[in-house]
């Protein structure tokens, strides 16, 4: 059997925030903003689409979105169309999965989009909805659904455990703002002090205001296709994915399975499969995306990677280790805490940008990247998801 490689080769995103759009409208400027980054391509050509959300249902009383989103973006797929939901992650499977496909031998060229309309008109709604993200006759009757308060139990452990301030927390807010004022499709487009960092209101102890990502409306796109298929569209650098896995040790809560809630063994779990499976090591990427939904889960994420040992993220990013020129610059556009999190939408979002890394594009470039990795939680540390690419193939 010859090997098929999958590339993504094209990558682009609505303008995320606080919009005054409808799902369809965040969708088609994600898709349209994809297929302007290859001219040549037009949507009819696209054999397989998957879309990624999870609350189209709830916020946008629209189920069975996949057909829906393909006609209003003018796709006629023939090999998959589907919808994806694993919330968080939901875009970083979709990816996954498109490149199941398309190495299978199944689709050609996939085109993958994920995002969230998940503003109301009544706020308190937002909020509400989000019970409905873990098990529901476990954790959801004590409000653990909702973010804010289980990150900061995780912060309380990491804090008792390995000594991490409040200030490595602020750190994390510090530089991936300064990454993200300048993205003109982010949400928060401005520089943050350490100082305002540190002096922010409470939201749930010892999480302020900017250790957490704002609730987001946006879509990104990204065209996943074959390696020959790739070479006839695009005379830009091609991408490769290498390796990819994804890891879900429980659902509820008290079924965590680490030494304490700073322990994630599902991530471990991820990177390990996804490392081999890529032919690399984490010493060799130079540049990360992981999912910094609050600033404690890219200090625990640094380590779970394998980025520095377990216990010293705090002390990683207080140290600026990822920033550019340092050991592995991270979130280099922003990230969820200052681009925004529409669930569905932020692994497409990351994948694109370690695109533009090993393509020598992005706004803030790492020089000579060749290995790049994104990773995504879900819900209560669900799934782990964990997708690495190169510039070359793995075999």
């Amino acid at each position: 059997m010859v090997n098929r490689n999958a590339c993504i080769l094209a990558g682009g995103m609505s303008r995320w925030g606080m919009r005054e759009a409808s799902l369809v409208d965040l969708f088609q400027e994600a898709a349209k903003d994809c297929l302007d980054f290859i001219p040549g391509l037009k949507p009819k050509a696209i054999d397989g689409f998957l879309v990624s959300s999870a609350y189209s249902g709830r916020c946008s009383f629209q189920v069975n979105l996949a057909p829906v989103i393909a006609e209003r973006c003018g796709l006629q797929p023939t090999s998959v169309c589907a919808r994806v939901d694993v919330l968080c992650a939901g875009g970083s499977t979709a990816i996954l999965l498109a490149k199941a496909l398309v190495e299978s031998g199944n689709a050609e060229i996939v085109l993958v989009a994920g995002g969230e309309k998940l503003f109301t008109p009544q706020k308190w709604e937002v909020f509400y909805s989000e019970l409905a993200s873990i098990d529901h006759d476990w954790d959801a009757p004590h409000g653990l659904g909702l973010p804010p308060p289980y990150f900061a139990m995780i912060a309380k452990e990491h804090m008792r455990h390995y000594g991490t301030t409040k200030e490595q927390l602020a750190r994390v807010s510090v530089a991936n703002y300064f990454f993200g004022h300048d993205n003109p499709k982010a949400q928060m487009q401005k520089v943050l002090t350490l100082e305002e960092a540190m002096n922010a209101p409470s939201v749930v102890p010892p999480l302020t205001l900017y250790d957490c990502c704002p609730i987001t409306d946006g879509a990104a796109a990204c065209i996943v296709a074959s390696e020959d298929k790739a070479k006839e569209l695009t005379d830009k650098p091609l991408v490769y994915l290498r390796g990819c896995a994804q890891a879900s040790q429980h659902s509820v809560s008290a079924n965590h399975g680490g030494q304490h809630m700073a322990d994630w063994p599902a991530l471990r779990s991820a990177a390990e499969k996804a490392f081999k499976m890529a032919k690399l090591t984490p010493d060799q990427i130079d540049v990360a995306q992981v999912h910094d939904c609050f600033s404690i889960s890219q200090i625990i994420e640094v380590e779970e990677l394998g980025f520095c040992r377990k216990g010293e993220g705090g002390a990683f990013v207080c140290s600026g280790q990822n920033r550019i020129g340092s050991r592995i610059p991270i979130n280099t556009d922003g990230g969820l805490l200052a681009v925004g999190h529409p669930f569905g939408g932020t692994g497409i979002r990351q994948g694109t940008e370690i695109m533009r890394q090993l393509q020598g594009t992005a706004r803030h470039q790492v020089q000579d990247a060749c290995f790049g990795l994104t990773h995504n939680l879900s819900g209560l540390n669900s799934e782990q998801t964990v997708i690495i690419y190169g510039r070359e193939p793995a075999n």
